[in-house]
């Protein structure tokens, strides 16, 4: 059973290391839908693992690997015998570091590489999985910064693998691909760094060398979202690390974060979040030892 769920909310219980728990789950138990602020990594090892994400089903077989992001609704169903591993990670610790922040912010719901859909992918990121799990057992010095260098570099390889592909403007040609993709990782660095300021698309444009129509419709092909909606997405990042700091108000929070008034933050952080930001700051306790 998930050990502290309020409501829909479940507060992960980092006790062992700071920010990260990592086990292997073998109990015939269904996990009711419920949502949490840490990035959750999902490998069945024997028989499959059913996930639904919102309202889409993913029939996990052996050896598949599932990212889920913080704040994403879910719900888990076990065969009757089966083991998975399954890590939970503070994406905090590593939030600073703007090619992972931008990477998070960019990240869909849910992921899931297969041997199939990606073989050098996923060897990669099984290969760091083994490695996350030996760190996590041994338990020697220096075993958490072990495994956030290791979760860094699993994170890194998914971001090279999701930029590097045809799918990123399609309609440019080829010798100007890696060029559009290089620049548009700058701007995507640029806004998680300033999202807290009053960012003009029309400046971010500029500076991209584009007319505003031009430079839109390229944002959306590289990330699948509108440039206002990126920006909105990294507040709302922003906002959820400073919401777990008990001396800052709310209203401290929302100002911190960018949003010009209250009203407007309370307003599209509960539609993005599912929850106020006053019931979000009182659910999220992170214990650690």
């Amino acid at each position: 059973m998930i050990p502290v769920l309020d409501g829909s909310k479940e507060t992960v219980n980092f006790e062992e290391l700071p920010g990260v728990i990592l086990y292997h789950n073998d109990e015939y138990e269904d996990y009711p839908f419920h949502w949490h602020t840490a990035v959750e990594i999902i490998k069945p090892v024997r028989n499959g693992y059913t996930a639904i994400v919102s309202d889409q089903t993913y029939e996990l077989r052996e050896g598949d690997i599932m990212i889920i992001t913080p704040g994403t609704l879910h719900q888990l169903k076990a065969p009757e015998t089966g083991e998975r591993i399954i890590m939970l990670f503070d994406c905090n610790h590593i939030s600073s570091l703007s090619e992972v922040s931008t990477l998070l912010n960019a990240l869909v719901s849910s992921v899931v590489i297969t041997r199939d859909s990606n073989p050098d992918l996923h060897r990669a990121l099984s290969q760091i999985l083994d490695e996350i799990e030996y760190e996590y057992g041994k338990r020697d010095p220096f075993t958490t910064s072990s495994i956030y260098s290791l979760i860094i570099k699993f994170l890194v390889a998914i971001g090279r693998a999701s930029i590097f592909t045809e799918n990123k403007f399609p309609e440019t040609p080829s010798g100007k691909r890696r060029e559009y993709i290089e620049k548009y990782i700058g701007i995507c660095n640029y806004i998680s760094e300033h999202c807290v300021e009053d960012l003009s698309i029309d400046d971010i444009a500029n500076m991209a060398g584009f007319s505003r129509f031009h430079f839109s419709r390229l944002f959306k092909d590289f990330t699948g979202m509108a440039c206002y909606d990126y920006i909105t997405q990294c507040r709302i990042a922003k906002a959820e690390s400073l919401l777990v700091m008990p001396d800052l108000s709310i209203t401290d929070v929302a100002m911190q974060s960018g949003f010009n008034s209250l009203s407007t933050f309370n307003r599209i952080f509960k539609s993005v979040k599912g929850c106020t930001p006053t019931e979000y700051k009182k659910m999220n306790r992170t214990h650690t030892k």
